[in-house]
Protein backbone atom coordinates (compact mmCIF):
# COMPACT_ATOMS: atom_id res chain seq x y z
CA UNK A 1 0.00 0.00 0.00
CA UNK A 2 1.61 3.27 -0.93
CA UNK A 3 1.80 5.97 2.04
CA UNK A 4 1.96 9.89 0.96
CA UNK A 5 4.37 11.16 3.81
CA UNK A 6 3.30 14.25 4.28
CA UNK A 7 -0.19 13.46 4.81
CA UNK A 8 0.76 9.86 6.74
CA UNK A 9 -2.10 7.91 5.60
CA UNK A 10 -2.89 6.00 2.83
CA UNK A 11 -3.91 7.62 -0.41
CA UNK A 12 -6.30 5.23 -0.90
CA UNK A 13 -8.40 6.34 1.89
CA UNK A 14 -10.14 9.73 1.98
CA UNK A 15 -8.06 12.79 2.87
CA UNK A 16 -8.01 13.98 6.15
CA UNK A 17 -9.37 17.78 4.68
CA UNK A 18 -12.17 15.79 3.47
CA UNK A 19 -13.09 14.13 6.87
CA UNK A 20 -12.50 17.66 8.36
CA UNK A 21 -15.47 18.92 5.67
CA UNK A 22 -17.74 16.48 6.61
CA UNK A 23 -17.24 16.55 9.91
CA UNK A 24 -18.11 20.21 9.83
CA UNK A 25 -21.15 19.84 7.21
CA UNK A 26 -22.37 17.19 9.64
CA UNK A 27 -22.12 19.65 12.58
CA UNK A 28 -23.55 22.70 10.67
CA UNK A 29 -26.59 20.46 9.78
CA UNK A 30 -26.86 19.45 13.38
CA UNK A 31 -26.73 23.05 14.74
CA UNK A 32 -29.34 23.87 12.01
CA UNK A 33 -32.04 20.67 12.70
CA UNK A 34 -31.12 21.59 16.58
CA UNK A 35 -32.05 25.68 15.93
CA UNK A 36 -35.32 24.37 13.87
CA UNK A 37 -36.17 22.19 16.61
CA UNK A 38 -35.69 24.97 19.36
CA UNK A 39 -38.40 27.33 17.32
CA UNK A 40 -41.04 24.68 18.43
CA UNK A 41 -39.83 25.13 21.71
CA UNK A 42 -40.36 28.85 21.47
CA UNK A 43 -43.70 29.17 19.80
CA UNK A 44 -45.52 26.42 21.76
CA UNK A 45 -45.86 28.94 25.10
CA UNK A 46 -48.32 30.59 22.46
CA UNK A 47 -51.17 27.64 22.25
CA UNK A 48 -50.42 26.68 25.74
CA UNK A 49 -51.44 29.74 27.14
CA UNK A 50 -53.15 31.80 24.71
CA UNK A 51 -55.03 29.32 22.86
CA UNK A 52 -55.80 26.49 25.50
CA UNK A 53 -56.18 27.82 28.74
CA UNK A 54 -55.22 30.83 30.70
CA UNK A 55 -55.89 33.26 28.20
CA UNK A 56 -59.00 31.11 26.59
CA UNK A 57 -60.73 31.22 30.22
CA UNK A 58 -59.87 34.70 31.15
CA UNK A 59 -61.07 35.88 27.57
CA UNK A 60 -64.57 34.00 27.98
CA UNK A 61 -65.09 34.33 32.50
CA UNK A 62 -63.81 37.74 32.14
CA UNK A 63 -63.28 40.01 29.39
CA UNK A 64 -66.70 38.24 27.74
CA UNK A 65 -68.34 36.79 31.04
CA UNK A 66 -72.31 36.13 31.03
CA UNK A 67 -74.31 33.31 31.11
CA UNK A 68 -75.48 30.97 28.26
CA UNK A 69 -72.74 30.63 26.54
CA UNK A 70 -72.05 34.02 25.49
CA UNK A 71 -68.23 33.44 26.11
CA UNK A 72 -67.64 30.63 24.30
CA UNK A 73 -69.27 31.98 21.51
CA UNK A 74 -67.34 35.30 21.35
CA UNK A 75 -64.45 32.92 21.93
CA UNK A 76 -65.46 30.41 18.83
CA UNK A 77 -65.60 33.23 16.37
CA UNK A 78 -61.99 34.31 17.34
CA UNK A 79 -60.83 31.50 16.80
CA UNK A 80 -62.84 30.85 13.24
CA UNK A 81 -61.86 34.52 12.29
CA UNK A 82 -58.27 34.22 13.01
CA UNK A 83 -58.22 30.36 11.13
CA UNK A 84 -59.64 31.90 7.93
CA UNK A 85 -57.09 34.75 7.75
CA UNK A 86 -54.39 31.98 7.42
CA UNK A 87 -56.13 29.49 5.59
CA UNK A 88 -56.98 32.23 2.66
CA UNK A 89 -53.78 33.91 2.84
CA UNK A 90 -51.29 31.07 3.78
CA UNK A 91 -51.02 29.30 -0.01
CA UNK A 92 -50.32 32.44 -2.28
CA UNK A 93 -47.58 33.52 0.46
CA UNK A 94 -46.22 30.20 0.17
CA UNK A 95 -46.05 30.58 -3.70
CA UNK A 96 -44.49 34.02 -3.03
CA UNK A 97 -41.47 33.04 -0.32
CA UNK A 98 -40.76 30.25 -3.22
CA UNK A 99 -40.18 32.65 -6.17
CA UNK A 100 -38.44 34.80 -4.01
CA UNK A 101 -36.35 33.22 -1.05
CA UNK A 102 -38.55 35.24 1.37
CA UNK A 103 -39.02 32.46 3.55
CA UNK A 104 -37.33 33.85 6.43
CA UNK A 105 -38.41 37.17 6.10
CA UNK A 106 -41.92 35.81 6.28
CA UNK A 107 -41.26 33.93 9.54
CA UNK A 108 -39.50 36.81 10.92
CA UNK A 109 -42.65 39.25 10.52
CA UNK A 110 -44.70 37.17 11.30
CA UNK A 111 -43.13 36.04 14.83
CA UNK A 112 -43.19 40.05 15.08
CA UNK A 113 -46.99 40.25 14.75
CA UNK A 114 -48.07 37.36 16.88
CA UNK A 115 -45.52 38.75 19.86
CA UNK A 116 -46.91 42.22 19.18
CA UNK A 117 -50.86 41.00 19.32
CA UNK A 118 -49.94 39.72 22.58
CA UNK A 119 -48.43 42.66 24.41
CA UNK A 120 -51.61 44.99 23.44
CA UNK A 121 -53.49 42.03 25.50
CA UNK A 122 -51.79 43.81 28.56
CA UNK A 123 -54.86 46.28 28.27
CA UNK A 124 -57.38 44.17 28.39
CA UNK A 125 -60.18 44.31 31.75
CA UNK A 126 -64.12 42.98 31.94
CA UNK A 127 -66.57 44.12 29.10
CA UNK A 128 -63.16 44.67 26.59
CA UNK A 129 -64.81 41.79 24.54
CA UNK A 130 -64.24 43.49 21.01
CA UNK A 131 -60.75 44.57 21.82
CA UNK A 132 -59.88 40.95 22.75
CA UNK A 133 -61.35 39.38 19.66
CA UNK A 134 -58.93 41.89 17.68
CA UNK A 135 -55.99 41.28 19.65
CA UNK A 136 -56.24 37.57 19.88
CA UNK A 137 -56.62 37.52 16.00
CA UNK A 138 -53.75 39.29 15.06
CA UNK A 139 -51.72 37.50 17.44
CA UNK A 140 -52.87 34.02 16.21
CA UNK A 141 -52.73 35.32 12.84
CA UNK A 142 -49.05 35.83 13.54
CA UNK A 143 -48.67 31.93 15.29
CA UNK A 144 -50.14 30.29 12.33
CA UNK A 145 -48.55 31.95 9.55
CA UNK A 146 -45.29 31.48 11.11
CA UNK A 147 -45.89 27.68 11.20
CA UNK A 148 -46.59 27.62 7.37
CA UNK A 149 -43.17 28.87 6.63
CA UNK A 150 -41.10 26.76 9.65
CA UNK A 151 -42.62 23.62 8.49
CA UNK A 152 -41.88 23.93 4.87
CA UNK A 153 -37.98 23.67 5.88
CA UNK A 154 -38.20 20.36 7.32
CA UNK A 155 -37.95 18.61 3.83
CA UNK A 156 -34.99 20.70 3.65
CA UNK A 157 -33.19 20.51 6.55
CA UNK A 158 -33.73 16.43 7.19
CA UNK A 159 -33.51 13.87 4.15
CA UNK A 160 -36.27 11.40 4.32
CA UNK A 161 -35.22 8.75 6.47
CA UNK A 162 -34.87 10.89 9.21
CA UNK A 163 -37.75 13.50 9.22
CA UNK A 164 -40.22 11.44 11.37
CA UNK A 165 -37.28 11.84 14.12
CA UNK A 166 -36.35 15.38 13.62
CA UNK A 167 -40.49 16.13 13.38
CA UNK A 168 -41.07 14.40 16.82
CA UNK A 169 -37.77 16.33 17.83
CA UNK A 170 -39.34 19.35 17.37
CA UNK A 171 -42.69 18.63 18.68
CA UNK A 172 -41.09 16.62 21.69
CA UNK A 173 -39.11 20.63 22.35
CA UNK A 174 -42.52 22.02 21.58
CA UNK A 175 -44.23 20.31 24.63
CA UNK A 176 -41.41 20.85 26.67
CA UNK A 177 -41.62 24.44 26.36
CA UNK A 178 -45.60 24.70 26.82
CA UNK A 179 -45.05 22.82 29.86
CA UNK A 180 -42.07 25.32 30.90
CA UNK A 181 -44.39 28.25 29.86
CA UNK A 182 -47.25 27.05 31.85
CA UNK A 183 -45.20 27.06 34.79
CA UNK A 184 -43.78 30.60 34.05
CA UNK A 185 -47.32 32.12 34.18
CA UNK A 186 -48.78 30.22 36.41
CA UNK A 187 -48.19 32.55 39.69
CA UNK A 188 -49.86 35.18 37.49
CA UNK A 189 -52.99 33.57 36.62
CA UNK A 190 -55.21 34.44 39.17
CA UNK A 191 -53.09 37.68 40.44
CA UNK A 192 -51.48 40.30 37.74
CA UNK A 193 -52.49 38.30 34.37
CA UNK A 194 -51.11 41.03 32.57
CA UNK A 195 -47.85 39.79 33.73
CA UNK A 196 -48.65 36.18 31.92
CA UNK A 197 -48.71 38.46 28.33
CA UNK A 198 -45.01 39.69 29.05
CA UNK A 199 -43.78 36.40 29.94
CA UNK A 200 -45.39 34.72 26.59
CA UNK A 201 -43.99 37.53 24.96
CA UNK A 202 -40.22 37.33 25.95
CA UNK A 203 -40.18 33.78 26.00
CA UNK A 204 -41.00 33.12 22.50
CA UNK A 205 -38.72 36.13 21.09
CA UNK A 206 -35.92 34.85 22.88
CA UNK A 207 -35.92 31.08 22.08
CA UNK A 208 -36.91 31.97 18.86
CA UNK A 209 -33.78 34.06 17.85
CA UNK A 210 -31.60 31.04 16.97
CA UNK A 211 -33.75 29.62 13.90
CA UNK A 212 -34.29 32.93 12.67
CA UNK A 213 -30.31 33.81 12.81
CA UNK A 214 -29.36 30.10 11.40
CA UNK A 215 -32.30 29.09 9.30
CA UNK A 216 -31.45 29.73 5.52
CA UNK A 217 -33.24 31.90 3.13
CA UNK A 218 -35.55 28.84 1.95
CA UNK A 219 -33.86 28.81 -1.78
CA UNK A 220 -36.22 30.96 -4.51
CA UNK A 221 -35.30 33.05 -7.55
CA UNK A 222 -34.26 36.55 -7.42
CA UNK A 223 -37.54 37.87 -8.28
CA UNK A 224 -39.03 41.00 -6.54
CA UNK A 225 -41.85 40.62 -3.55
CA UNK A 226 -44.13 42.74 -6.56
CA UNK A 227 -43.20 40.31 -9.37
CA UNK A 228 -43.66 37.57 -6.98
CA UNK A 229 -47.45 38.16 -5.86
CA UNK A 230 -48.22 38.80 -9.37
CA UNK A 231 -46.80 35.25 -10.83
CA UNK A 232 -47.84 33.92 -7.31
CA UNK A 233 -51.53 34.30 -7.99
CA UNK A 234 -51.23 33.19 -11.38
CA UNK A 235 -49.24 30.19 -9.82
CA UNK A 236 -52.35 29.35 -7.38
CA UNK A 237 -54.36 27.99 -10.16
CA UNK A 238 -51.67 26.16 -11.59
CA UNK A 239 -51.18 24.43 -8.11
CA UNK A 240 -54.50 23.64 -7.02
CA UNK A 241 -54.75 21.60 -10.33
CA UNK A 242 -51.15 19.89 -9.36
CA UNK A 243 -52.73 19.05 -5.84
CA UNK A 244 -56.05 17.62 -7.73
CA UNK A 245 -53.38 15.62 -10.18
CA UNK A 246 -51.77 14.22 -7.45
CA UNK A 247 -53.94 11.20 -6.02
CA UNK A 248 -52.65 10.37 -2.97
CA UNK A 249 -51.40 14.33 -1.90
CA UNK A 250 -55.16 15.03 -2.68
CA UNK A 251 -57.11 12.68 -0.43
CA UNK A 252 -54.32 13.22 2.20
CA UNK A 253 -55.00 16.79 2.43
CA UNK A 254 -58.26 15.94 2.32
CA UNK A 255 -58.21 13.27 4.67
CA UNK A 256 -56.12 16.21 7.31
CA UNK A 257 -58.92 18.58 6.59
CA UNK A 258 -61.28 16.62 8.66
CA UNK A 259 -59.07 15.28 11.53
CA UNK A 260 -57.07 18.16 12.12
CA UNK A 261 -60.38 20.52 12.48
CA UNK A 262 -61.42 17.93 15.44
CA UNK A 263 -57.73 18.65 16.78
CA UNK A 264 -57.33 22.53 16.64
CA UNK A 265 -60.95 23.12 18.18
CA UNK A 266 -60.01 20.44 21.04
CA UNK A 267 -57.08 22.81 21.51
CA UNK A 268 -58.61 25.49 21.20
CA UNK A 269 -61.83 24.41 23.30
CA UNK A 270 -60.24 22.07 26.09
CA UNK A 271 -59.92 25.06 28.82
CA UNK A 272 -63.59 26.02 28.38
CA UNK A 273 -64.84 22.57 28.83
CA UNK A 274 -62.67 21.57 31.60
CA UNK A 275 -64.24 24.58 33.08
CA UNK A 276 -67.70 24.51 31.96
CA UNK A 277 -68.27 20.85 32.06
CA UNK A 278 -66.17 19.59 34.57
CA UNK A 279 -65.90 23.03 36.88
CA UNK A 280 -62.22 22.92 37.10
CA UNK A 281 -61.05 26.38 38.44
CA UNK A 282 -58.28 28.40 36.24
CA UNK A 283 -55.19 26.85 38.22
CA UNK A 284 -56.18 23.83 38.24
CA UNK A 285 -56.84 23.90 34.61
CA UNK A 286 -53.49 24.85 34.28
CA UNK A 287 -52.06 22.01 36.03
CA UNK A 288 -53.77 19.91 34.01
CA UNK A 289 -52.84 20.92 30.94
CA UNK A 290 -49.43 21.11 32.26
CA UNK A 291 -49.53 17.61 33.04
CA UNK A 292 -50.95 17.01 29.40
CA UNK A 293 -47.81 18.64 27.83
CA UNK A 294 -45.72 16.02 29.60
CA UNK A 295 -47.91 13.37 28.32
CA UNK A 296 -47.51 14.89 24.91
CA UNK A 297 -44.20 15.28 24.80
CA UNK A 298 -43.80 11.50 26.24
CA UNK A 299 -45.74 10.78 22.86
CA UNK A 300 -44.02 12.62 20.60
CA UNK A 301 -40.55 11.02 21.64
CA UNK A 302 -41.87 7.77 21.90
CA UNK A 303 -43.39 7.78 18.04
CA UNK A 304 -40.84 9.89 16.26
CA UNK A 305 -38.55 7.07 15.26
CA UNK A 306 -42.13 4.76 14.52
CA UNK A 307 -42.93 6.82 12.02
CA UNK A 308 -39.99 6.57 10.20
CA UNK A 309 -39.86 2.87 10.54
CA UNK A 310 -43.55 1.94 10.05
CA UNK A 311 -44.69 4.94 8.21
CA UNK A 312 -46.86 8.20 9.18
CA UNK A 313 -49.94 6.54 7.40
CA UNK A 314 -49.69 3.27 10.32
CA UNK A 315 -48.96 6.24 13.36
CA UNK A 316 -51.95 8.15 12.15
CA UNK A 317 -54.11 5.72 12.19
CA UNK A 318 -53.43 4.44 15.88
CA UNK A 319 -53.67 7.73 17.13
CA UNK A 320 -56.59 8.46 15.65
CA UNK A 321 -58.50 5.62 17.06
CA UNK A 322 -57.28 6.63 20.17
CA UNK A 323 -59.06 10.31 19.52
CA UNK A 324 -62.23 8.90 18.47
CA UNK A 325 -62.32 6.29 22.04
CA UNK A 326 -61.66 9.81 23.68
CA UNK A 327 -64.12 11.96 22.10
CA UNK A 328 -66.72 9.39 22.93
CA UNK A 329 -65.90 8.65 26.62
CA UNK A 330 -65.88 12.16 27.24
CA UNK A 331 -69.55 12.64 26.76
CA UNK A 332 -70.47 9.97 29.22
CA UNK A 333 -68.02 10.73 31.94
CA UNK A 334 -69.36 12.91 34.77
CA UNK A 335 -66.23 12.93 37.67
CA UNK A 336 -63.62 15.45 37.31
CA UNK A 337 -60.49 12.95 38.31
CA UNK A 338 -61.87 10.56 35.25
CA UNK A 339 -61.45 13.30 32.68
CA UNK A 340 -58.50 14.28 34.20
CA UNK A 341 -57.06 10.48 33.43
CA UNK A 342 -59.23 10.59 30.07
CA UNK A 343 -56.49 14.45 29.38
CA UNK A 344 -53.57 12.54 29.88
CA UNK A 345 -54.33 9.57 28.04
CA UNK A 346 -55.18 11.67 25.34
CA UNK A 347 -52.38 13.69 25.19
CA UNK A 348 -50.09 10.99 23.84
CA UNK A 349 -51.27 11.55 20.70
CA UNK A 350 -51.60 15.65 20.72
CA UNK A 351 -48.09 15.78 19.03
CA UNK A 352 -47.91 12.80 17.31
CA UNK A 353 -50.95 13.50 15.23
CA UNK A 354 -49.15 16.98 14.04
CA UNK A 355 -45.99 15.63 13.73
CA UNK A 356 -47.00 12.47 11.80
CA UNK A 357 -48.80 15.15 9.50
CA UNK A 358 -46.04 16.74 9.01
CA UNK A 359 -44.28 14.26 7.81
CA UNK A 360 -46.29 12.69 5.80
CA UNK A 361 -46.89 15.80 3.51
CA UNK A 362 -42.89 16.18 3.46
CA UNK A 363 -43.24 12.66 1.58
CA UNK A 364 -45.79 13.58 -1.19
CA UNK A 365 -44.82 17.09 -2.37
CA UNK A 366 -42.73 18.28 -5.02
CA UNK A 367 -39.45 19.19 -4.60
CA UNK A 368 -38.98 23.31 -4.87
CA UNK A 369 -42.65 23.23 -3.95
CA UNK A 370 -41.91 23.31 0.23
CA UNK A 371 -43.49 26.40 1.24
CA UNK A 372 -46.69 26.75 -1.37
CA UNK A 373 -47.32 23.11 -0.46
CA UNK A 374 -47.10 23.64 3.48
CA UNK A 375 -49.72 26.96 2.42
CA UNK A 376 -51.99 24.73 0.98
CA UNK A 377 -51.64 22.53 4.28
CA UNK A 378 -52.22 25.61 6.35
CA UNK A 379 -55.16 26.54 4.60
CA UNK A 380 -56.63 22.73 5.32
CA UNK A 381 -55.62 23.12 8.95
CA UNK A 382 -57.24 26.56 8.98
CA UNK A 383 -60.15 26.56 7.05
CA UNK A 384 -61.72 22.98 8.82
CA UNK A 385 -60.51 24.78 12.26
CA UNK A 386 -62.86 28.00 11.12
CA UNK A 387 -65.73 25.17 11.03
CA UNK A 388 -64.74 23.33 14.26
CA UNK A 389 -64.90 26.79 16.97
CA UNK A 390 -68.18 27.90 14.81
CA UNK A 391 -69.75 24.70 15.14
CA UNK A 392 -68.96 24.10 19.35
CA UNK A 393 -70.01 27.44 20.41
CA UNK A 394 -73.08 27.84 18.07
CA UNK A 395 -73.75 24.11 19.40
CA UNK A 396 -72.87 25.07 23.24
CA UNK A 397 -75.27 28.35 22.48
CA UNK A 398 -78.47 26.24 21.32
CA UNK A 399 -77.79 23.98 24.31
CA UNK A 400 -78.35 26.48 26.39
CA UNK A 401 -74.68 26.14 27.48
CA UNK A 402 -74.01 22.30 27.84
CA UNK A 403 -71.08 21.55 26.25
CA UNK A 404 -71.66 17.42 25.80
CA UNK A 405 -73.30 17.54 22.40
CA UNK A 406 -70.45 19.31 20.87
CA UNK A 407 -68.29 16.77 21.95
CA UNK A 408 -69.56 14.15 19.81
CA UNK A 409 -69.83 16.81 16.68
CA UNK A 410 -66.26 17.04 17.04
CA UNK A 411 -65.66 13.13 17.08
CA UNK A 412 -67.44 12.94 14.26
CA UNK A 413 -64.53 14.77 12.34
CA UNK A 414 -61.78 11.70 13.73
CA UNK A 415 -64.23 9.14 12.19
CA UNK A 416 -64.27 10.67 8.87
CA UNK A 417 -60.45 11.74 8.86
CA UNK A 418 -59.62 8.50 9.75
CA UNK A 419 -61.73 6.49 7.07
CA UNK A 420 -60.32 9.19 4.36
CA UNK A 421 -56.52 8.26 5.20
CA UNK A 422 -57.43 4.79 4.00
CA UNK A 423 -57.18 6.30 0.65
CA UNK A 424 -53.98 7.22 0.91
CA UNK A 425 -52.21 4.23 -0.98
CA UNK A 426 -48.82 5.13 -1.47
CA UNK A 427 -46.03 7.99 -0.29
CA UNK A 428 -47.00 7.35 3.49
CA UNK A 429 -45.78 3.52 3.63
CA UNK A 430 -42.60 2.34 5.43
CA UNK A 431 -39.94 2.90 3.76
CA UNK A 432 -41.59 5.13 0.64
CA UNK A 433 -39.00 7.80 -0.59
CA UNK A 434 -39.58 11.70 -0.46
CA UNK A 435 -42.43 12.66 -2.96
CA UNK A 436 -43.37 8.65 -3.40
CA UNK A 437 -47.19 9.48 -3.17
CA UNK A 438 -49.61 7.92 -6.45
CA UNK A 439 -49.41 9.84 -9.46
CA UNK A 440 -52.94 10.70 -11.51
Amino acid sequence: MAVDVNAHRPVDGPPRSTDRAARAGRFRADRTIWSWALFDFANSIFPAVMVTTVFAYFYVNVVVGGEGGQGEWWWGRAVSASALVVALSSPFLGAVADRTGARKRFLTFYVGLCIAGVLGMVTLDAGMALRGFVLFVVANVGFESALVFYNAYLPEIAPPEKRGWVSGLGFGLGYLGSALGLLLVLPFAQTRIEIAWLVVAGFFLVFSLPALHRLPSGGGGDESIAEAVRLGLADLGRTVREIWGLKDLRNFLLAYFFYVDGVLTIIAMAAVVAAGTFGFEQAEIVVLFLVVQFSALAGAFALAKPTDVFGPKAVLNGVLLLWIVAGVSAYFIQEKTTFYVLAVIAGLGLGVVQSASRVALSALIPKGKEAVMFGFYALCGKSSSVIGPFVFGYATLLAGGNQRPAFLLLTSFFVIGLALLQRVRGGLRRGAPAGGGDQP
